[in-house]
Order: C-alpha cells, then structure tokens, then sequence
C-alpha cells in the first residue's frame, strides 16, 4: 500500500508538472462556476433575510395585524379595533411612499401615534432632542434613522422638502429613529401630521394589536377574519406579521430573479467539466503505453481507476475550494458596491450583510467535486478497461476514443430534452426548461464525433474525386481532410470545446438581445403621446388633482390629453399586490394603447372591462372571458376580462381599467400621470414652456417618449449587467479552454510530425495543415454550436423566460454579437494551432520519431 500511495503521487504530480496550465484552466474554471454560484446564493441570502427583517422591525412586537386590500382603510375601523374583548393595545400605523423634491426615490414615512407605539414597535420611537419631547407630537417634525439622514445629507434641525399632490412642504429634522436596520431608509412622524400633511385624513395603512396574557393568539385571529368579513365583505385581512403569507410575498418578489442568476452562474461549472473531461481525456489518450505497462506490471483495474478519478477530483477540490473562498470574498464586495439586488431593485433601502453559511458551502463544494468527477469518469473508464497489449501499441489513439461516437446516448438525450421543453412549470419554476437546455447541451456534444466523420469524409471524398481531375491535387489539404476524417475521436474534443461555448454564447445573447428589442418595441408601443407629465419621479404622494387636470389640457398647443391613475391591489395574501393602471383607453380599440396577446373577448352591455397582463393571467390562473372581483372602494368590484396584455413593467401582476370606472366606484379624481399631445405643427419645447410656467409648474417632471425610451434601457441594462458578466466570463473560459485543448492535441502530435517531416513534408506544410484543421474544426463548431445555440435560445425566450416571469417576447438575433465572437474563436484556435505547432515541431523530426525505433 505505501508503495502503491507513492505511485498515486507520482503520477499525480507528473502530470500536473508535465501540464501546468491545462490543468490549472480546468481548476480556474471549476473555482469559477463555484464562486459565482456561492457568491449568488449568499448575496440574495443575505438581502432576502435583510428585507424580511426590515418588514418585520417595522411590525414591532405586535400579535396580530389589521390592513386591507386596498393601499388604506377607513380610520372609522380603530375603535372597533381598540375595543375588542382581548386587545391589549391597539397601535394605528400609516405607512407613505413620500415623494421628495429634486431626489431620486422615495422616503417611507411610518405615522404613528407615539403613546401606543411605544408599546409594540419601540424601536421606532423618535429620539428628540434635550428640552424637546414635544416634538413626538409635532406636526412639523419628522424623525429620520441612521440610513435615511446619510442618504439625503440631513441632521437634527435641518429642512426636509416633501411632495404631496403638486404641492411642497418642509418639515425639520428633530432626530433619529431610536432603533432602525442598517441601510432602512425611514422616517417616523406623528399618525395625525401624517395625514394631514400628505393628504390622508381618515386614512390608516393598518392597525397593530397587542393581545392581553393569556388570550389564545390563533383564535382570536380566526374570529377577528370571521367578524370582519361578516361586517366588511373582501375588505380587510388578518394575519400575523412575518407570517408564512409574508414569507411568501417577499420570496415570490424575486424568486425567479434569483433562480435564473443562480442557473445561470452554474454555466461556469458545466463549462469546468467539459475542461476536465478534455485534460483527462487527453492526458489518458498521452499516458495510454504507461498506464498498460503499469497494468503488465502488477497494477490492477481497479486501482488504475481509482488513480484517473483522483487525478480529476483533485482539480475538483482545488477548483472548489478556492471557489468557496472567492465566492464569499465576491459576495462581500457586491453587497458593498451593488448592494443586494446587484441592480435589479427587488431590495430597495436594504444593505445586508454577507454570511457565511457552511451548508450552502458544503452543497457548493459538492457541485464543484461532482463536475470535477463527472468529466473524468469516462477517460477513467477507458483506462481501465483497455487491454495491455493493444495499448502498448503507438497509434491505436483512436480506438480508445471509439466509444465516443455511438449515437444512442445523445438521441435520448435529445428526446428526452424535446420532452421537457413541453413540460409544465413546478412550483411556478421552469425546471423542466433547465433539464431541456442541460439535455440538449449534453446531446449535441455526444454527436460531435459523429458529425465530424461525416462531414470531413464528405469533404475528403470530394477532394480525392476533384484531385482525380485535377493535375495537381494539394497535398495540405488532402492530408489535413485525409486525418481529420479517420480520426473523428480526437476531433471531438477539441469540437466539444467550441459548441460547449459558442452555443451557450448563442442562446444567451439571442436571449437577452430578444428581451431588450422587446422591451423597445413595447415602449415605442405604449408611449404614443408627444410629451409626459407626472409630478415626482419616486413615490406615491405626488398626484394631480382636478384643477390641475383642467389647467394640463388647457395648455395652449396641446390637441389632447389622457391621465392615468397606478395603485397597488391585494388579491392573494401569499403573493405581492398587483398593480391596478386606470387610464383614458378606449375601450373598442384598446390595442392602440396596450400591447395585446392572443385573441380577446367582447364585452357584454353593462359590464366593465379589464385587461390583465401575461403575469397576472398565469399567477392567478385567468383567461378572456372570465369575471374577475377587484377590492376598490371598500367592497368588491366586479370586471369582465376583455383581454391580456404585455407588461415589462409589473412582474408581480398588472390590470388596466377604465377611468372613469374606477373614479365612479372608487370617488378618486387624482391621477398620477397625464399624456400630452401636440396639435399639428406646434413645437413640443413650446407646449413643455407652457407647463413650467403653470401655477405648479415647478413640480412637474417632463419627459418626452424619447427620454423615457433610454432611461428604461438603462435601467434594462444595469438590470442585467450581471447576466452580461457571467456570459462573459463563459465565453471566455470556453475560449481558454478551446485553445488549451488544440494546444494538448498538437503538442502530443509531436511523433506525427516528425514522421511527416521525414517523407518530405516540410515545415511550412505542417503549420498550415495545423492552421487548416484549426480553422475547419471551429468552423464545423460554430456552425453546429448556432444550430444548437438557436435551439437552446428557443428554450429560453419561450419556455424558461415566460414560465420564469410570465412574460412573453419576440425572437431577435444579435448577428454582430455573433458573428463577432464566431471570428475570435476561428481566430483564437488557428493562433493556437500555429503556436502549438511551431513548439512541437522545435525538437526535429529525428528525435520526434525515436520512441518508435
């Protein structure tokens, strides 16, 4: 056994000495695929764990929560509330998105009566300053946590500018928050200068309860839902804070976000395996003779299996451990610069901290080990099962690789991945899509070998009938053809490189460019108007009431005007809220304003039309044709579903009604946004002169369809810099990989070379029989990587995407993109070629040849 260990390490250190780097790219590429799917999981651990207990701090120590469906209730509810056998302390808490002037975002303003709060959520109490405990009861002051007064540069005694309507006001910084999260953005005030200051009297977000000792906490949130709902039909809820429906909403906000980052870092580690499979392959088909002079020796199958398999789980564990510890170092550095949405906005005001979480680790870890394991286990298998005698032999390569080419394998593969591409969502996941791009990966690689001897026998065929012809045939060609065609083995994993990487550039670049050209299509669509007009870029306090609607389409030069009115709507106390869009469209050409999907229904008399988007229809399982119930002024409001629609904007779920519907059931004029349209021939830079100049003109923020066009493909962009980072790091360890693949195969083609050097084959002929089957081999990989690239991206637009965010997009092909990477990869592998075979060809024919005397 010790002699046997001694043997193990000598091998194992041989081989990486004999071949650093090819050994060292395969551990690179393993660290990382692990380090960039670890560090994704603890980034969206730590920001999804921040965001919960940020809601929760918000709650306090409250028993049970009251809220409603609808953004506010009736304050008329309190009483009934406070009084209830079994409440201890009723807390009323009003909760406000606050628009601030001149400032990017919103501030959450918690209104709370600071003689009851005091009781639930006392780390939300105000902290004045000496001399002033007035000022929890003030109308003019508001108290700002650590994170809020960092973000907007404000101390204790400073002004605060905030927007409610069209209108400004100040209030004065009178202290911090006592206790707030670090990054929360709040700003806690007094419940009755709340309302009035933004507009909400007799409104609540809802109430906090605190239960008396004793009293059976999930009865009396049973009874309390039944006596509501008795009294206040699909008006209100009753829940718990952080409940399994809060874990629920907050999961379900960015879960596919999450999922589909995650496959799509995993892409480095599928990246990995092949590299491993192609320096163990290589590296059995290099040792063949001393593996079968070991096995003559005394060494058995066994242990010449355990022996590949080791030397392909240390790159595993190596690649994995650094991976492990990169990814952590990674995470820390994208929480601190990016912060826990990496761009996305699914965690606004949360800064998490990373954590280490040694089962995720040890999951990571084992990913990272088990493609390391995967990619090797074939050349282990070859090893041991070839026979001595035959392998002693110089030139029987190809042989070893002949069970390569059996084709069975990968049409199951294949079949198997046509299958899953029709297969449901589970768990609202496309896993079956993931299994299908997997499937089809692996499939189309297993034809490789295949598809090489066809195609360059073909080739050969035709260049010995045109050399038949010809008076002087050249011998370059018709040898390159002549062993690219008798040797498809050896092809296929220099070919497996190229389609591994091209095709997986393939489909992400279709996919993303298909989504960004979607998304631009969709917002020239639905921006028909000549000029925008809203009052806060951040928000929900910034609005026009009815005299400002009147001056807004009064404007001298304006020919039309349409206002749209956004709120938030509860249906499902497991999922977030939807968004509910009224606007002036029209309802028998609706199209004109929304991009429609599939066929719509007529509207009977008399009933109310609704347009849901792609992601409310499958959430919530509705089609055209269906009635839906809408909880709007207090009661249900019931709608009939005209039509689906496309939305980019709401993920969560949207739906479109009339205006004028909403302001009969709901008694609300004000509308959030107003669209102008210009009569002929007045300048549009007139008519936004005209609006500065109304009595509220310094609250207006403009914007032309122009403007709002780019600033969403910024967002867009910043959205998916991620997604571009991880495809670059693919595309860029598959390139590695192809040219340290050519690079083995031509420096263990030495004997080769020589002999062709000694039948008269010059040096110069050598190299561009290198350059011709570098470029004919990538060739042949671009060629069947955009085949399968085009397939796999027809996987990902119209099953992972939509069955990811519910949304559907139509297919763009990014050929500058593509055919830009298509010519550095023919480029890369006839540089690598010619570099690698200018070093083989450096010791002489002579000494190339000796072992075979």
């Amino acid at each position: 056994m010790p002699g046997l260990n001694l043997l193990s390490r000598w091998l194992l250190f041989g081989e990486w000495r004999a071949h650093p780097m090819r050994a060292l790219l395969a551990v690179v590429a393993i660290a990382v695929g692990v380090a960039m799917g670890f560090a994704i999981h603890l980034i969206n651990a730590a920001a999804f764990n921040e965001f919960s207990a940020a809601i929760q701090s918000l709650a306090g120590q409250a028993d049970v929560q009251v809220s409603g469906r609808e953004p506010s209730i009736d304050e008329a509810i309190y009483p009934l509330l406070a009084t209830r056998e079994g409440v201890a302390v009723a807390s009323p808490v009003l909760e406000i998105d606050a628009a601030l002037p001149g400032v990017r975002g919103s501030l959450k303003i918690v209104g709370l009566d600071p003689l009851r709060a005091g009781f639930i959520s006392p780390d939300l109490t105000g902290v004045p300053g000496k001399g002033q405990a007035a000022d929890i009861l003030a109308d003019d002051a508001v108290f700002l946590s650590p994170a809020a007064q960092g973000w907007l540069a404000k101390g204790r005694g400073d002004a605060l500018a905030f927007r409610a309507g069209t209108r400004d006001f100040s209030l004065r910084v009178a202290g911090p928050v006592l206790r707030a999260r670090s990054g929360q953005r709040i700003g806690v005030m007094d419940i009755g200068a709340a309302q009035w200051r933004f507009g909400q009297l007799g409104k609540l977000t809802r109430v906090d309860l605190k239960l008396l000792d004793g009293v059976d906490r999930a009865l009396f949130e049973r009874q309390l839902a039944q006596d509501l709902e008795r009294q206040f039909p699909g008006r209100f809820r009753v829940a718990r804070p952080n409940d399994a429906n809060q874990e629920s909403r907050n999961n379900n906000l960015s879960r596919a976000y999450r999922v589909n980052l995650t496959v799509l870092a995993l892409v480095a580690l599928f990246t990995g395996a092949f590299l491993v499979f192609s320096t163990q392959a290589l590296s059995v088909l290099r040792r063949r003779s001393q593996f079968a002079l070991l096995r003559v020796l005394g060494l058995d199958r066994g242990a010449l299996l355990r022996q590949v398999l080791l030397e392909g789980g240390s790159l595993g564990v190596l690649g994995a451990l650094l991976g492990i510890g990169g990814g952590y170092l990674l995470a820390a550095a994208a929480l601190h610069f990016f912060g826990g949405d990496l761009g996305a906005g699914y965690f606004p005001g949360v800064k998490p901290q990373v954590q280490f979480t040694p089962v995720a680790a040890l999951v990571f870890f084992a990913l990272g080990l088990g493609v390391a394991l995967l990619g090797c286990a074939a050349p282990a298998l070859e090893a041991a099962r070839a026979r001595p005698a035959i392998a002693l032999k110089s030139g029987n390569d190809e042989t070893a690789l002949a069970r390569l080419s059996r084709v069975w394998p990968s049409i199951i593969c294949l079949l198997l991945a046509a299958a899953c591409a029709f297969a449901p969502p589970v768990f609202e996941l496309p896993l079956f899509g993931y299994f299908a791009v997997a499937l089809l990966l692996i499939g189309g690689i297993g034809l490789m070998p295949r598809l090489a001897a066809t195609v360059f026998r073909m080739l050969n065929r035709a260049l010995q009938r045109k050399g038949a012809q010809s008076s002087s045939p050249s011998p370059v060609l018709a040898l390159t053809l002549a062993r690219l065609a008798n040797a498809p083995g050896q092809a296929s994993i220099a070919l497996g490189g190229v389609l591994a990487s091209f095709s997986l550039m393939v489909a992400m670049g279709i996919m993303v460019a298909s989504f960004r050209v979607s998304v631009d299509d969709w917002i020239l669509h639905i921006l028909p108007a000549d000029i925008y007009v809203r009052t806060a870029t951040g928000g929900s306090t910034g609005a026009f009431g009815p005299d400002e609607q009147r001056a807004l389409a009064a404007v001298p030069g304006v020919a039309r005007t349409a206002f749209l009115r956004t709120r938030p709507l509860s249906l499902d106390p497991a999922r977030p809220d939807i968004t509910l869009i009224a606007r002036d469209i029209d309802p028998l050409d609706p199209g004109r304003l929304l991009v429609l999907v599939g066929a719509s229904a007529p509207v009977p008399a008399g009933a109310r039309p609704l347009w849901i988007s792609e992601a409310m229809s499958d959430l919530y399982r509705l089609r055209p044709g269906q009635h839906l119930d809408l909880p709007l002024g207090g009661r249900a409001q019931r709608f009939f579903i005209a039509g689906i629609w496309r939305d980019y904007a709401n993920q969560t779920g949207s739906a479109v009604v009339l205006l004028s519907d909403y302001r009969a059931l709901t008694g609300d004029s004000s509308v959030t946004d107003a669209a102008l349209w210009a009569a002929g021939g007045t300048p549009v830079d007139s008519i936004a002169a005209a609006l500065r100049a109304l009595p509220f003109g310094a609250s207006l923020t403009l914007a032309r369809p122009g403007d709002i066009r780019a600033a969403s493909l910024r967002i867009f962009d910043r959205s998916f810099a991620v997604t571009y980072l991880l495809e670059a790091i693919a595309i860029a360890i598959g390139m590695s990989g192809v040219a340290a693949t050519f690079s083995a195969q031509t420096l263990a083609r030495a004997k080769e070379f020589g002999m062709l050097r000694h039948v008269g084959v010059t040096r110069g002929q050598v190299l561009r029989i290198l350059a011709i089957e570098g470029g004919s081999l990538t060739a042949l990989g671009v060629a069947t990587g955009f085949v399968l690239g085009l397939l796999i991206s027809l996987i990902l637009v119209f099953v992972v995407n939509p069955q990811s965010f519910h949304w559907t997009m139509q297919l763009h092909l990014p050929w500058t993109l593509l055919a830009s990477v298509a010519v550095a990869l023919l480029a890369a592998s006839v540089v690598t070629a010619l570099v690698s075979g200018r070093y083989a060809l450096s010791g002489g024919p002579v000494r190339a040849v000796r072992e075979d005397w």
